[in-house]
């Protein structure tokens, strides 16, 4: 039995290639996966448990089904996508929620899991916006409008930001924020931190601890794997 590390899918309609991999490649591991880590932007937007009837994620939500059936744990990290959990993949599905990651214990090895929206201490606005989505008014909202009519709005919203990034991202250097990110947490004797988010792959092994950035399940296919006491990052191809 392994462990299994995914991030930012991002899934939108059951009909695109993405959502369409991921579905047959959760399919070929039932029955050899001890643990599904899902580190967050797995929806494109989920808030609440109105999504939970929401029809472009019943596949997704059928298939995390019959891996737990197969005696499949699943632990999920919130991501800047996806996120107030609880009400239904804890309180339903009976999955692990981690809002903002936190501590495993992985054969007797500490692991750090979070989605990576927080590892750059100086982007404050997102700061601020991420505290705005995680706020009670955002909560209530998520229960007086629809699945759709919210799902609208962060459709507006994502586009508006993609706008806003463009060229954002050449500018950016995960590895070192990544590097500085895990370096306290290998000072405190963690074996590993294991992150998504930044929709760039990294797998690196220090002297002090090894660094997992999943990359993403749009367009790399990437994923994580801890097995035989190691960890290795592996691409999907159908």
């Amino acid at each position: 039995m392994r462990d299994l590390f995914i991030a930012d899918a991002h899934l939108r309609n059951p009909q695109d290639e993405n959502y369409r991999k991921l579905l047959e490649f959760l399919d070929s591991q039932t029955g050899q996966t001890r643990t599904l880590y899902l580190l967050g932007d797995i929806f494109q937007f989920w808030l609440g448990h109105r999504f939970a009837n929401f029809p472009p994620y019943q596949p997704m939500l059928q298939t995390l089904r019959k891996l737990q059936e197969s005696g499949t744990e699943i632990v999920f990290i919130e991501g800047n996508h996806d996120f107030y959990l609880a009400p239904f993949f804890e309180q339903v599905m009976g999955c692990r929620v981690m809002p903002d990651g936190g501590e495993v214990t992985i054969d007797g090895n500490r692991v750090f899991l979070a989605h990576g929206d927080m590892t750059d201490p100086d982007d404050v606005g997102y700061h601020k916006l991420r505290s705005l989505l995680r706020s009670g008014f955002t909560r209530l909202l998520s229960k007086v409008l629809s699945a759709q009519m919210i799902w609208n709005i962060s459709e507006w919203g994502s586009n508006k930001s993609a706008e806003q990034r463009v060229g954002k991202e050449a500018r950016s250097a995960p590895r070192e924020k990544l590097l500085a990110h895990a370096r306290p947490f290998f000072e405190d004797g963690y074996m590993a931190v294991i992150t998504g988010h930044f929709h760039n792959s990294l797998f690196e092994e220090t002297e002090n601890g090894t660094l997992v950035a999943l990359g993403d399940w749009i367009t790399d296919f990437s994923y994580a794997v801890w097995e035989n006491g190691k960890f290795r990052l592996e691409t999907y191809s159908d």
